[in-house]
């Protein structure tokens, strides 16, 4: 760590940055508009691989972001998988656990919140009756998520944790997806 960035570097965020980030994002509010992209292709039975894909930023590829990711997904064998991999169940509560990690840091750092440790537990409820079609009163997709947060700080009170737990589920963009409806479109490929 440079002796710069000592004084601003709180829970591994730069404040600056993110100031300057801020910042940025009021004076051209078109630089918020980010496109993640992953592509995907079935293995067998449950299984399916993915990479991600380049990242845009206002249309424009960011470019210091070369790196690809692997993903790979299946079922448990009571779930028809293999259990070669996780599941896209527990890949949506990976997505959520990730998105509240980046959003308590964040936010903490922003409110001056020192966090000594935090951790997230999470579960998803499913009805499978509605993936199997055994039942069309049944939506398909999830039930419930409950997320239990143990933070600890050395110079916040409870009620300060509480106020950043709040932030966190205010401006989440995972949680928000999931909690609100979203447009998704399916198309077949020629």
């Amino acid at each position: 760590m440079t002796t710069d960035h000592a004084t601003t570097d709180l829970n591994g965020v730069d404040l600056t940055a993110l100031r300057e980030t801020q910042d940025a994002v009021r004076a051209r509010p078109e630089l918020a508009q980010v496109t993640f992209a992953l592509g995907s292709q079935w293995l067998t039975g449950c299984r399916q691989q993915a990479t991600t894909g380049e990242v845009l930023q206002n249309g424009a590829v960011v470019e210091d972001r070369t790196a690809r990711y692997t993903l790979e997904s299946d079922e448990p064998a009571a779930l028809l998988g293999s259990d070669h991999a996780a599941s896209p169940g527990e890949y949506v509560l990976q997505a959520l656990a990730g998105c509240y990690a980046v959003t308590f840091a964040a936010n903490a750092t922003s409110r001056g919140i020192e966090l000594s440790a935090l951790s997230l537990d999470l579960e998803v409820d499913f009805d499978l009756q509605g993936f199997l079609g055994t039942d069309d009163r049944v939506r398909p997709g999830a039930q419930a998520i409950r997320v239990t947060v143990r933070a600890a700080s050395p110079n916040a009170s409870r009620e300060e944790l509480e106020s950043l737990v709040g932030a966190v589920e205010a401006h989440s963009p995972v949680r928000d997806t999931l909690a609100n409806p979203v447009e998704v479109v399916t198309t077949l490929a020629d």
